[in-house]
């Protein structure tokens, strides 16, 4: 058979060669022999010419995949160049009316000066009459206490949203940072000069627009700040829409301020194009509806009109538009935190575009782009962050009729503790009986707030999530140790009694864009007191991360977990505990913010509630950020008072441990006094400092730098503040080397603080090249004494990228002159 010719297979052969192909796409040249023997309608054909129909059929398939690919981005394309031709010609309308109001004032003010006062007082009297005549004639029956009269203000709410969704009648502002495109979040404006506060964003999902408002109107699963939603009654309309009375319920954010409840009018109805609309607006004494005093412990909120746009397209696709548009009645709160309810970004990030990434998680979850391990359901996965969040939410609200009640504080008013001992708040989906012991038992949350200074609210999440021990280690007398030992669902902490605990983190799920990830973290060496460590047992968390992209503006991070068994199921019970930062806009007008202090109770960093002078950088980014702490124990009637006495404790001394982690990851630099406080004042930093400088002019012939000064601390004063990252790690043989000691630079470089350094290794922060560079130079160091190492890049312990023009590496001597350390220094670096 000449092999050169094209061969011609029969159907016979096609469907056997398939069968083939479906088990195994890239058989071997064993393989494919063994098929000729056990396929005798193959036997005419050579072993390489299967070969080449395998390489055929593999690069078809590729093809294949890759045309069908195409075409899903070319529908994506398509639907995003219409959206943005629509939001192109809106935004030329929006231009067009303001040329036309601007032509109409400067107008005004030309004829002003020829107009009397009373006649321009008749004149805005009888304008004001007409306008009043037109209101009332065109909204003659806007009364909800009739079918017509809610419809009326359906079919009202349905033409404003229309108007904010499509139209101009909101001055929206694209939001910073939020680029269109078919693989992108989506457009997002928010408003400008308008009542209340108000977002707007434009999106295309891979779901039918049924399927899309379905979700939509399931507010709760996606909406995070959401406690519930009743609908009331629903009444149909004639045009086949349907409009319900909804009473809805928010959390609140911190432990500062009331929650916000709304009483509304929802319409879902159908365009004449296909569309479908949700619309809602509040039903208040204005509006004509039916209005009642806000619950216990909450502040009424008003929903303007707002709700969602899905207009179908083609492939099965959908546009979305959303607005959502409230007054928060932001004079309610304390003014500190009035920024976290009049600030549209932070709206933005919580409702409007958490809707958008909700639907788009849907999406990819339903085509099957997200894979998830662990053999979990992303439904089941969804459920536990949902869960979190919940549990959050209700121990930092602590509402009446969930069964919290508060417990009497011990004089100082820095941390508030509630208890739970409802039985029917045990026996919901959230918690668990075998949390309680049979004699009785409850919930008890130690929680506060406090203002922070100048720290990202995304960097110090992330600290916290890979520093564990800089926050939780601590000591607890062995009584109250003894009381938490029953329940593997008692401690949310990561270390007890100061022995040392290993975290492993272990990815369970992530969101599309990685704003959020679901973890399992694994406590190695948990033990309670030190009598314990024979039974020294492992500790599991199932933890929530979230809000940790520096770029996202207004959004909100938060670090929450819950202590877990090792069968960790679908219905295992969850108690939350953790950490929720919320940026506020930046202030740039009180030089006496810079400080970090206890909202609750007036706790400062400094005496007399201020910093000494001479500490405020003038040059601080004044970037405000509210953080809430709160912490869940499972208690025993007969112990709850030791178990409320070290929960104070233990919720005290995370205070203060953030308070310094706050100061010491901020980016402004601190002046020498503040920055030396970082550093042990005993007399051993002063001599590692004469170490590192006299064995670099030892070893290179030059100084590192000249002292300004003879006093004993110049010398450290001027390595800590130096601008290159200086750093020094152990001398071993037989381990990693480990870092021991770095300078101010050094550690902004790793983004860690002095003592959470000691966990970090050298190999951990070099990339391959520099490795491989670093051990060809090593025997070089040791012998001469020191090396240069060209520019590369190495990655924080956040895992951020850095890189440096050049790095020197010399051994670090004792006063015998023996090797001490290994020194380096990262000359010019930044973060990539």
């Amino acid at each position: 058979m000449d092999t050169s010719k094209y061969v011609r297979y029969t159907p016979e052969q096609v469907e056997a060669l398939e069968r083939v192909y479906s088990e195994c796409p890239k058989p071997s040249s064993l393989r494919r022999q063994q098929l000729i023997k056990e396929c005798p309608i193959l036997a005419n054909i050579e072993p390489k010419q299967i070969k080449v129909w395998f390489q055929n059929r593999r690069c078809r398939e590729k093809q294949r995949k890759e045309a069908s690919r195409l075409q899903t981005v070319n529908r994506k394309l398509t639907a995003m160049n219409k959206l943005l031709m629509e939001e192109n010609d809106r935004l030329q309308k929006q231009v067009s009316h303001l040329v036309y109001e601007n032509g109409y004032m400067r107008q005004q003010l030309q004829t002003a000066s020829a107009t009397t006062t009373d006649n321009s007082c008749e004149s805005v009297v009888m304008s004001g009459q007409h306008q009043q005549q037109n209101q009332t004639s065109q909204h003659p029956q806007r009364d909800a206490n009739n079918p017509a009269g809610l419809l009326a203000i359906a079919e009202e709410t349905l033409a404003e949203f229309l108007s904010k969704a499509t139209g101009t009648a909101v001055d929206w502002v694209q939001m910073i940072g939020m680029k269109p495109g078919p693989d992108s979040i989506g457009i997002v404006a928010v408003s400008r000069n308008c009542s209340g506060v108000a977002a707007r964003a434009c999106g295309l999902v891979s779901l039918e627009p049924t399927k899309v408002a379905e979700i939509l109107k399931d507010r709760p699963s996606w909406y995070r700040d959401c406690r519930c939603v009743e609908v009331v009654s629903v009444i149909p309309t004639g045009n086949g829409g349907t409009i319900e009375l909804i009473y809805m319920q928010t959390y609140a954010p911190t432990t500062l301020a009331a929650a916000r409840d709304f009483w509304s009018l929802r319409y879902t109805t159908s365009l004449e194009d296909g569309s479908l609309v949700i619309c809602e607006r509040s039903l208040t004494s204005s509006t004509g509806g039916p209005t009642g005093p806000p619950a216990s412990n909450f502040v009424r909120a008003e929903m303007l009109p707002s709700g969602f746009l899905v207009r179908p397209c083609d492939g099965g696709a959908s546009i979305i538009h959303i607005v959502d548009h409230v007054d928060l009645d932001v004079w309610s709160v304390p003014e500190v935190l009035r920024p976290l309810y009049e600030s549209s970004k932070i709206l933005a990030q919580k409702m409007t575009i958490a809707a958008l990434r909700h639907i788009r998680q849907i999406a990819q979850e339903t085509s099957g782009e997200i894979q998830y391990g662990g053999g979990r359901q992303p439904a089941v996965l969804r459920t536990f962050s949902q869960r979190l969040c919940r549990g959050f939410n209700d121990a930092v609200n602590g509402f009446a009729d969930d069964g919290w009640s508060l417990l009497s504080s011990d004089g100082v008013e820095d941390v508030t503790i509630m208890i739970n001992s409802s039985p029917g708040k045990f026996l919901s989906s959230q918690y668990n009986t075998s949390m309680f012991p049979s004699f009785g038992g409850g919930i008890l949350c130690a929680k506060a707030s406090m203002l922070l200074q100048n720290v990202p609210p995304a960097l110090l999440v992330r600290f916290l999530r890979e520093h564990r021990s800089e926050w939780a280690d601590y000591g607890v007398d062995a009584y109250s140790a003894a009381c938490l030992k029953a329940s593997p669902y008692a401690v949310p902490c990561a270390r007890l009694g100061g022995l040392p605990s290993s975290q492993v983190i272990l990815p369970l799920a992530h969101t599309v864009e990685h704003e959020e990830f679901l973890e399992v973290v694994r406590l190695e060496g948990h033990a309670f007191t030190p009598e314990d460590v024979a039974l020294v047992r492992d500790m599991y968390l199932l933890q929530l991360c979230s809000g940790v992209d520096e770029n996202a503006v207004g959004a909100c991070a938060q670090l929450v977990f819950a202590p877990i068994d090792e069968s960790f199921a679908d219905d295992a019970p969850l108690l939350p505990s953790g950490f929720r930062v919320i940026p506020l806009d930046p202030k740039t007008d009180a030089p006496g913010a810079t400080r970090t202090l206890d909202l609750a109770s007036a706790l400062e960093v400094g005496p007399g509630g201020a910093r000494p002078a001479g500490e405020a950088d003038v040059n601080n980014y004044n970037l405000r950020s509210v953080l809430t702490i709160a912490f869940q124990f499972t208690f025993e009637n007969h112990f709850r008072d030791n178990v409320a006495a070290m929960a104070r404790q233990y919720v005290r001394s995370v205070v203060g441990s953030v308070q310094r982690v706050a100061m010491a990851i901020a980016p402004s630099r601190l002046n020498s006094e503040m920055g030396l406080k970082g550093l042990p004042g005993s007399p051993e930093a002063l001599t590692l400092a004469r170490w590192i400088c006299r064995s670099y002019r030892i070893h290179t012939g030059g100084d590192l730098f000249r002292v300004d000064s003879q006093a004993g601390d110049a010398l450290l004063k001027q390595l800590w503040h130096h601008s290159d990252a200086i750093m020094c790690c152990s001398l071993k043989t037989n381990a990693s080397p480990i870092f021991t000691f770095a300078n101010q630079a050094g550690l902004d470089m790793l983004e860690t603080t002095l003592v959470a350094l000691q966990d970090i290794m050298l190999d951990k922060i070099l990339d391959e090249a520099g490795r491989k560079i670093l051990c060809s130079e090593f025997s070089k160091i040791m012998q001469q004494g020191f090396a240069y190492l060209p520019a590369g890049i190495c990655v924080s312990s956040m895992g951020r990228p850095v890189s440096y023009e050049q790095a020197i590496a010399w051994k670090v001597l004792n006063d015998d002159d023996s090797n001490h350390c290994l020194a380096f220094m990262f000359v010019n670096w930044s973060f990539v």
